[in-house]
């Protein structure tokens, strides 16, 4: 059974409902799952999982939440090479950018990245869900 952590800021709850999706799909292909915020996470648990969902909603002109997120994900670099890893999360404005910008990011950083990121404008719709959950099980 492999261990899954999802990983998320949320401000307005709609990247929370994806990390439940998230979560859902990953539980479904029969992986232990841990949900987490930024202030629960850090680089030091990343050896303890086979595999980690990370996501963040788009913040400002089009990056990551800068006081709890980006700090934490910064630390968790370096540890990314080889890592089993997905991105996910939620706009309200722009086309994307921060995500494409954050997937070159982990490229970069040699992250084993699981599946294709999964964004949604505002709440997930029918589709943005069933997405989360694929994402999961990708991971799983």
């Amino acid at each position: 059974m492999s261990k899954v952590a999802v990983v998320y800021w949320s401000g307005t709850g709609n990247t929370e409902q994806m990390a439940t999706f998230v979560a859902e799909g990953a539980k479904t292909a029969s992986a232990e799952v841990s949900l987490f915020t930024p202030s629960e996470f850090s680089s030091d648990l990343m050896d303890g999982f086979d595999a980690i969902a990370f996501g963040c909603p788009s913040m400002g002109s089009e990056v990551l939440e800068e006081d709890e997120f980006e700090p934490m994900f910064e630390g968790c670099e370096s540890k990314l090479n080889g890592k089993k890893i997905a991105l996910f999360g939620s706009y309200g404005w722009g086309d994307g950018e921060w995500m494409r910008n954050w997937d070159e990011r982990c490229q970069g950083a040699r992250a084993a990245i699981a599946c294709e990121s999964v964004i949604c404008n505002e709440s997930p719709d029918a589709d943005a869900q069933q997405a989360c959950v694929a994402l999961g099980k990708a991971l799983a």
